[in-house]
C-alpha cells in the first residue's frame, strides 16, 4: 500500500542535493529493506510521491547515516552537513505520515451537525404543511364570489287604522267644510298698473328736467300692499325701457345691481 503524502508542505523545505563530485564519487547509499540505493535519490523519490515512506525504518537509516558520516569528517565536512539535511527532511516526511492531521477548531462536532440537520428538516416540514393548508382553502373568484353590490334590506310597512263609521264620516265632513269654506283668489284688473299710464305718468313727472333722477321717486307715493303694489314697480320698469327705446328718455346704472336713474332726452344730446 502505497501512502499519498499531503502537497502542502512539499514546497516548504528544499533540501540540497549532495554532489558525488564532493565525495570523491562516495555517496551515501542506504539499504533499507523497501528501498536501497542513494539517499539523495531516496529523498527525490520520497518528495515525488513514488515510494512508501511507510515502510522506512527510520532506525537503520540514522545508522547508516551516521556510519556514514564517520567517514566523510575525515573527507568533507560539507558533505556531512547537506546529508544531514536529507536526512532530516526524509523524517519530517514520514512523521507527517504518521501523526493524523489535527481538527480543524471551528469545526462543528457530529452531535451539533444531527441537531442543525433535524431543525431543517423540522422547518422543511413545518413550511410544507403550512403551504398545503393555505392551498386548501377557497379562493376568492375561483372557488367563491362576492356580491358586486351590497343589497339594502326591504322594509314594508303595513299601517292599520282602528276606526270607527262615525271617524270615518266625521273626517270627511270636516274635508268637505275646508274646500268650501276657501276662497278663491281673485284680481280686481282696475287696480293693477299698465305699462300705458306708466308712459304717461313717467312723461308728465319728467317735464322738461335734464337732471338725473332715481326711477323709484317715480312710484306713487303709497303702494298698495300685495300683486297691486308690484303692478306698479314692474310697470314703471317695463315704462322706463321704452321711452329710452323710442328716444324720449335716458337710463343709466353706476354699478352691477345699483339703482336705475332716468332723465328726459334733450334735443342736442
Amino acid at each position: 500500500m502505497t501512502t499519498t503524502l499531503n502537497p502542502s508542505f512539499e514546497a516548504d523545505v528544499h533540501p540540497p542535493q549532495a554532489s558525488n563530485e564532493n565525495t570523491g564519487g562516495e555517496g551515501l547509499r542506504v539499504d533499507l529493506g523497501g528501498y536501497e540505493g542513494p539517499l539523495d535519490v531516496l529523498l527525490n523519490l520520497a518528495r515525488d510521491q513514488k515510494i512508501d515512506l511507510a515502510q522506512i525504518n527510520i532506525v537503520a537509516l540514522a545508522d547508516q547515516y551516521l556510519s556514514f558520516i564517520h567517514l566523510a569528517k575525515k573527507q568533507n565536512l560539507e558533505i556531512a552537513a547537506d546529508y544531514l539535511v536529507m536526512a532530516a527532511w526524509l523524517t519530517y516526511l514520514k512523521s507527517r505520515l504518521l501523526l493524523p492531521d489535527p481538527p480543524p477548531e471551528d469545526e462543528p462536532t457530529p452531535e451539533e451537525l444531527s441537531a442543525a440537520l433535524q431543525w431543517q428538516l423540522q422547518r422543511l416540514a413545518s413550511m410544507q404543511k403550512a403551504g398545503a393548508q393555505l392551498m386548501s382553502k377557497s379562493r376568492l373568484g375561483i372557488d367563491v364570489f362576492r356580491r358586486a353590490e351590497p343589497e339594502g334590506i326591504p322594509v314594508v310597512h303595513n299601517s292599520e287604522y282602528d276606526v270607527s263609521l262615525y271617524d270615518l264620516l266625521s273626517a270627511y265632513g270636516d274635508f268637505k267644510q275646508r274646500i268650501t269654506a276657501a276662497k278663491t283668489f281673485t284680481i280686481n284688473p282696475d287696480l293693477l298698473e299698465t305699462i300705458e299710464r306708466a308712459m304717461g305718468r313717467l312723461r308728465q313727472r319728467m317735464g322738461l328736467s335734464q337732471h338725473w333722477e332715481s326711477l323709484i321717486s317715480y312710484l306713487p307715493t303709497e303702494l298698495l300692499p300685495g300683486v297691486v303694489g308690484r303692478s306698479f314697480i314692474a310697470s314703471t320698469f317695463a315704462a322706463s325701457l321704452e321711452l329710452t327705446k323710442s328716444g324720449e328718455a335716458q337710463l343709466r346704472q353706476l354699478q352691477n345691481f345699483g339703482p336705475l336713474y332716468i332723465r328726459k332726452k334733450s334735443e342736442t344730446a
